[in-house]
């Protein structure tokens, strides 16, 4: 498909803001959605609107059969095992915390270490930090370099004997840059460390393999990859989920309940208590068959690869900005660029942006911590989707100048 095909599957480009043009450059906090995604979505709230795992009424089932070819569908997308692997949440927020509180429970005591780098999203931060305060852990920063890379032998250094678990994103939400997280992974495993990776965004832009990756857990957002909003993805090793304790309680995930002691179902049905998220779970499958597409074509990936390269080389250039996550090579770096303007408060270029019709993000990013690395107080950030132009980002970088201008 052409991007202008592309474009036309999303009734939301469509819009105009200002009586301008909409330009929709927040995507690394969410995602368009395509009309298959949205037609899902009508069809199960209205057509099949039905608890599942329950009854055994038409809807029930119906709602039932949508919801665990969901799971089927993120499987063979993640290349996962076994669909006892996948388990549905609200989110990556809400993955990692299972994940930090069930393996928490389990393997974490007083004096243990938790590894997370200085650039990860406080999704990523704070279910370890509140661990380590329940448990008297220790959690320790992995550095970065000012570029945004994370070194291996960083880790290599960081690690030690006490080392329980290592938290990483797979591509910053602020710096843009393809971590090397098959090279992270490998090194914790010599050392007997599991690896849980962030694909919050990587998982959106190129293909992932867990079985590839090693990894022992792996979370994402379905928000961020064209599905409905409160649709999150835990995957997990079956090892480790056989044996880590439920997060939550209550409705389906048990096995037997008496009031002398409850017993609990296996997985995926042991992390997934009470009522799920009915209509907006099989929404994962059209997102994911629209990912597919675009993976796969060679025009879009080269619509993207033009608009990395022309803003890498524009952010090059101008001497009034400053970039952050600097790759050695166009091909470490996705097409997200957080930067600042010498003289100018990210939030007033984003407000002048958004007159002139440019949906951009501005502020910390949920990364406070990698601000104070950075020496900033905030940034400015516009992301890029499939759905994006080379035309649309040769606006933006017009737009940005006048607003720069406007300021300074």
């Amino acid at each position: 498909m052409d991007i202008s095909t592309i474009r036309a599957l999303f009734p939301s480009l469509n819009a105009s803001v200002y009586g301008k043009p909409f330009v929709y450059l927040d995507n690394a906090a969410t995602y368009q959605r395509p009309q298959t995604v949205l037609d899902c979505w009508r069809e199960m709230n209205i057509d099949f609107n039905a608890n599942i795992h329950r009854a055994v009424h038409h809807h029930a089932v119906e709602a039932t059969s949508r919801y665990e070819a969901a799971r089927e569908r993120v499987r063979s997308f993640i290349n996962a095992e076994t669909p006892e692997e996948i388990i549905f949440t609200s989110g990556a927020t809400a993955s990692i915390n299972l994940v930090a509180f069930s393996f928490g429970e389990k393997f974490i005591k007083a004096g243990d270490e938790i590894i997370v780098s200085e650039a990860e999203h406080h999704s990523n931060l704070v279910p370890w930090q509140l661990l380590c305060e329940r448990k008297g852990a220790v959690l320790k920063p992995l550095r970065i370099e000012n570029s945004g890379h994370i070194l291996v032998e960083e880790l290599q250094k960081t690690i030690s004997q006490k080392t329980k678990i290592i938290a990483i994103s797979q591509i910053s939400n602020v710096l843009g840059l393809i971590n090397p997280v098959k090279e992270i992974i490998a090194v914790s495993h010599k050392k007997g460390i599991p690896v849980l990776i962030d694909g919050a965004q990587g998982v959106v832009h190129g293909k992932v393999d867990v079985r590839d990756l090693d990894c022992d857990f792996y979370v994402f957002s379905g928000h961020k990859i064209f599905a409905a909003t409160g649709t999150g993805v835990l995957y997990g090793k079956k090892k480790w989920l056989d044996v880590m304790p439920p997060f939550l309680s209550g409705g389906e995930m048990i096995e037997t309940v008496k009031f002398s002691g409850s017993t609990f179902a296996s997985s995926p049905t042991k992390f997934e208590a009470g009522t799920q998220n009915i209509s907006s779970v099989p929404t994962l499958v059209p997102a994911l068959d629209f990912a597919d597409s675009m993976f796969e074509d060679g025009d879009v990936k080269a619509e993207q690869r033009a608009i990395t390269e022309y803003l890498l080389e524009m952010f090059h250039k101008e001497q009034r900005l400053t970039l952050y996550g600097v790759p050695d090579s166009p091909e470490e770096k996705i097409p997200l660029f957080s930067f600042s303007v010498e003289g100018a408060h990210h939030e007033d270029i984003a407000l002048i942006l958004d007159k002139m019709g440019f949906a951009v993000r501005s502020g910390q990013m949920c990364a406070e911590p990698l601000m104070d690395r950075m020496g900033v107080t905030g940034m400015v950030r516009c992301s890029f989707a499939p759905y994006n132009t080379l035309e649309e980002a040769e606006k933006f970088a017009k737009a940005l100048n006048k607003a720069i201008e406007m300021l300074i």
